[in-house]
């Protein structure tokens, strides 16, 4: 299990977190190793431009939402730079990254999932 799939995790679980992601498939976006917060999401509200922790085909990213079909419940993913990493199903969809640095991402906060008390 990979870090990523570690956070995946946590926040399918209901947390909110914050970690620090490396590589430049997100750039200028995030940048490696800047400070990321990732919360639960709903995934019906989600949009194109979106960036999510999702699991795609096995691997888990931290990459844009870049297609949505909303009848069959499913988004497509890709990095930044263009390469599509495919569909997959809300299920798979775990957070929305909230912020970067401290900058709050647009319209992020009105998708996080209510996690209900136990």
């Amino acid at each position: 299990m990979g870090a990523l799939d570690a956070h995946a995790a946590r926040v399918a679980g209901g947390a909110t977190i914050q970690f620090r992601p490396s590589g430049s498939s997100m750039v200028p976006l995030i940048r490696s190793r800047q400070q990321v917060t990732v919360a639960p999401v709903d995934p019906a509200r989600l949009e194109v431009g979106d960036i999510v922790l999702v699991r795609v085909a096995g691997t888990t990213y931290l990459h844009l939402v870049s297609a949505l079909n909303k009848d069959a419940e499913r988004v497509q993913i890709s990095n930044n730079r263009g390469r599509v990493n495919g569909w997959t199903s809300y299920g798979r969809v775990f957070g929305i990254c909230v912020s970067v640095d401290g900058v709050p991402r647009p319209r992020a906060a009105v998708k996080i999932r209510a996690v209900e008390a136990e």
